[in-house]
């Protein structure tokens, strides 16, 4: 693939590492890697790495995105043992039980954003002692599979060249480079995009708990025959309404989830999104699988017992994990060209985080 110089590659030793662990495209369920896709990877994971060792250059790096964690709790992830056959695969195995970290956060990239303000909120899963075919050696040898999720069904957008456009604009430095940020970066959107910016980022919660999330990117479900295109979701298993504070504290989310699970358990259904039509384009992460024509079916149930999770000790190992829809059984590869960027970016941030803050990469335990 020929290299483009315009999107700033430090060189070209770079970019054939990368194009020699780059995923594959799973053609059989309508994957195809998109123009400078490679290149666009390498160039969004030097931007964010750039502004990462500026932003932190004397503390503790934080991520870039999804900085704000409300806390990382224990939880269990139940199979059904009733499951039926069709969704049987991978970690859905009727009747089994995994151990699970589930860290819920807040998206903008300033950690110090009030809890009050609108913005999209996280909910990473990671089930622990998984055992199968791991995608890569690591996964397999920590036997961890995450769940990545967000609190609105799409992505911002799917083109790798206006990702790069984005991340360009959103980490421009300079005084007039901050004053037509804000013009850069709805270019790079287009119309869509800003329609799900503006709809992810206004959302205000009274609780994580009580809040309901979704993959956004698809996902495989099986290997070989058979196999097929899902997405994911997790909502509460008894729905409330949103009763936000009128003045709340900047961390009040936090608060209300340690009052939720000082009381007692919390429970929320795991969700899988079959896609029912081959328009349901797996590329294409800013169009909605509509639940009308593609329902979702409960697959696992989360439990999440009475615990105290708000303490520093607890705050520090939440840091230390990582979390990559990559950390996966192979009966559940990412697809579509968001996800695979995401793994050449999020194993560069990943490691240049834990990196610069002198902490193990391994995943850790509590």
């Amino acid at each position: 693939m020929a290299l483009t110089p315009n999107i700033g590659l430090a060189d070209e030793t770079k970019n054939k590492a990368l194009a020699s662990s780059y995923p594959e495209p799973n053609t059989a369920l309508g994957e195809q890697l998109q123009p400078e896709e490679i290149e666009s990877a390498q160039a969004i994971a030097e931007i964010i790495g750039q502004t990462l060792r500026r932003k932190y250059s004397d503390g503790s790096v934080r991520r870039d995105a999804h900085p704000k964690a409300h806390g990382c709790v224990r939880a269990d992830f139940t199979v059904p043992q009733d499951l039926k056959l069709r969704f049987a695969k991978g970690v859905f195995q009727p009747g089994q039980t995994y151990p699970a970290w589930i860290r819920f956060s807040n998206g903008d990239e300033n950690p110090n954003r009030a809890d009050g303000e609108g913005d999209g909120r996280g909910m990473a899963i990671k089930l622990m002692d998984v055992k199968g075919d791991f995608i890569d050696a690591a996964s397999a040898a920590d036997g961890t599979h995450d769940f990545i999720m967000i609190s609105h069904p799409v992505f911002l957008l799917d083109s790798p060249n206006d990702y790069v456009s984005l991340i360009r604009a959103v980490n421009a430095e300079g005084f007039f480079a901050g004053l037509l940020k804000p013009v850069k970066a709805a270019l790079a959107l287009g119309i869509t995009g800003l329609r799900n910016t503006s709809a992810t980022t206004s959302l205000k919660i009274d609780n994580p708990l009580n809040t309901r999330y979704w993959s956004m990117t698809p996902y495989g479900l099986g290997t070989g025959e058979g196999q097929e295109a899902v997405k994911f979701s997790a909502r509460p298993c008894t729905q409330r309404p949103h009763d936000v504070p009128d003045d709340p504290d900047p961390n009040f989310l936090r608060a209300a989830m340690q009052d939720t699970l000082n009381r007692g358990p919390a429970c929320m259904e795991f969700l899988m999104q079959p896609r029912t039509s081959p328009a349901m384009s797996v590329e294409d992460t800013q169009t909605e699988w509509e639940e009308a024509e593609a329902p979702f079916y409960t697959v696992a149930r989360i439990t999440i017992p009475k615990q105290v999770f708000d303490t520093k000790a607890q705050h520090e190992f939440c840091e230390n994990l990582s979390f990559n829809p990559w950390h996966a059984l192979k009966a559940h590869k990412p697809l579509g060209a968001v996800n695979r960027m995401r793994k050449a970016v999020y194993k560069a941030i990943s490691g240049l985080r834990h990196e610069m803050n002198d902490a193990p990469s391994a995943e850790p335990k509590p």
